[in-house]
């Protein structure tokens, strides 16, 4: 999937777009024809940079139950002939995410045009999944026919419905659909699931990783042999050699971490991390200075994991390197630093962002720091992350941040987070959105009563609301 364009923060577009609170406030001020436009844009264009964990499904589908927009787009972009050629989840999960809310919430031609992908569409299988939380017994009963038409009754396709039954995400279609009395349905679908319950027990029978009796050489081959295949195992390479290793050991190990091939350097860098050895810290700065990509990215990630003492007074001496040790040993202050080591983490946050730019993934742990660290004069900087940044799940960081260091954040965004597209943040707001205005008492009780609304997020509200402000 190529990254989306993503419009200016003070436009309608940018603001839904980055799941904004101001974006829904701004749509609802907005004429009905623009603001159903930048909606749409948004569903059937996905914006998220990480579509795996940002959330945007709720967010839209509450604005068009606002709007009360129709799906004509939705239908649209679904139903085109590309729908075949792009084949990829990401060209229509969110569209089908927002479908299933909005059914959720009663609006039937929703639920009907997830029917009606689920039978013909090529993301069907997360059209069934929204489906089985939302659809009864007799809609679902009546897809089995269309999907298993997907499988011809051949070796190799009982073989791809096995595939498909044993990984669906939401078993109770299934579950119907093996019950159905019919040979060419019931029958077939309990066939499938013996046959995935089958394969995965002989998969089982055949591990390919570590053995008990494994020696340290053996582990570190088995590391070496992953890198050249592609696959990088050095973390749970260096799980096994907490296993198998012994003091006497101690010594080869090292002499890997500094001399061997990369994939046996990488996981005894992370052994030796892992087990806090001091000489580990000088072995991190070596491989970063004079070793390979992949050894140094290992050396970097290993160095995190630490948690001593010992390697917060390093990461003082390393956060002013213009590497990516420096960057490490940044967020190593931000995360386990001291208030004496507040300039640092400031200025790190302050150059991360003048150099690059709102979205840097560093600043997810500086952002973080600022807040633990109540680094009060970070606020302009933390303003300018949440406005710009275009990931939402950093935003919500920001929110948390601000929160332990603007005074101004009850009055001001958290207001505007009360609306935003991720519940982390929702749930920040609901805990310091300040309830004299009138835009929180109210929210507050819409949230409190929305069965889509997720558990903690009313927990925090229901914290807010006195005896002065009812339920809805």
């Amino acid at each position: 999937m190529f990254d989306p364009v993503i419009a200016p923060s003070g436009t309608l577009l940018g603001l839904l777009q980055r799941g904004r609170g101001d974006g829904t406030l701004h749509a609802l001020a907005a004429p009905r024809p623009e603001a159903l436009a930048a909606l749409n844009h948004c569903v059937v264009h996905d914006p998220r940079h990480d579509w795996q964990v940002e959330n945007r499904s709720l967010y839209y589908a509450r604005l068009y139950l606002d709007l009360h927009g129709s799906l004509e787009e939705i239908e649209r972009h679904l139903c085109d002939a590309e729908d075949h050629l792009d084949t990829a989840e990401t060209r229509t999960g969110l569209a089908l995410a927002v479908l299933g809310h909005l059914a959720a919430y009663g609006r039937g031609d929703a639920l009907a045009l997830l029917r009606r992908y689920a039978a013909n569409g090529a993301n069907w299988e997360w059209a069934l999944d929204e489906l089985a939380l939302r659809d009864d017994d007799a809609g679902l009963r009546a897809l089995a026919a269309p999907v298993l038409a997907r499988f011809p009754a051949t070796p190799e396709g009982d073989a791809e419905l096995a595939t498909a039954v044993r990984d669906a995400f939401e078993p109770r279609p299934w579950r119907l659909w093996a019950e159905d009395p019919r040979e060419s349905v019931g029958a077939r679908i309990r066939a499938a699931r013996e046959a995935g319950s089958f394969d995965r027990w002989q998969r089982q029978l055949r591990p390919t990783g570590p053995r008990p009796g494994w020696s340290v050489r053996a582990v570190l081959d088995w590391a070496d042999e992953g890198l050249e295949r592609g696959t990088a195992r050095h973390v749970p390479a260096a799980r096994c050699l907490a296993a198998v290793a012994g003091p006497e050991d101690l010594t080869d190990i090292v002499l890997a971490a500094r001399l061997g091939t990369d994939g046996a350097r990488s996981a005894a860098l992370h052994y030796l991390a892992d087990a806090q050895e001091p000489v580990v810290l000088d072995l991190v700065e070596e491989a970063v200075t004079g070793g390979s990509r992949a050894v140094a990215d290992a050396a970097v990630a290993a160095f995190e994991r630490m948690c001593g003492e010992a390697a917060v007074d390093r990461a003082r001496g390393w956060v002013h390197r213009p590497d990516a040790l420096g960057a490490s040993a940044a967020g190593v202050l931000a995360c386990r630093g001291t208030a004496a080591d507040a300039p640092l983490v400031l200025g790190a946050l302050r150059e991360t962002v003048r150099v690059d730019g709102p979205d840097a993934p560093l600043l997810w742990t500086l952002v973080d720091g600022a807040g633990r660290l109540g680094i009060a004069c970070a606020a302009p900087v933390l303003r300018h992350v949440y406005r710009e940044t275009t990931s939402s799940r950093l935003r919500g960081r920001a929110a948390g941040a601000l929160a332990a260091t603007d005074p101004s954040f009850a009055t001001g965004f958290a207001v505007e987070c009360l609306w935003d597209c991720e519940e982390t943040t929702r749930e920040v707001a609901a805990l310091h959105a300040e309830t004299g205005d009138v835009r929180v008492a109210e929210r507050l009780r819409r949230l409190a009563a929305d069965p889509a609304e997720e558990d903690e997020v009313q927990s925090a509200v229901r914290s807010r609301l006195g005896p002065d402000m009812p339920m809805v």
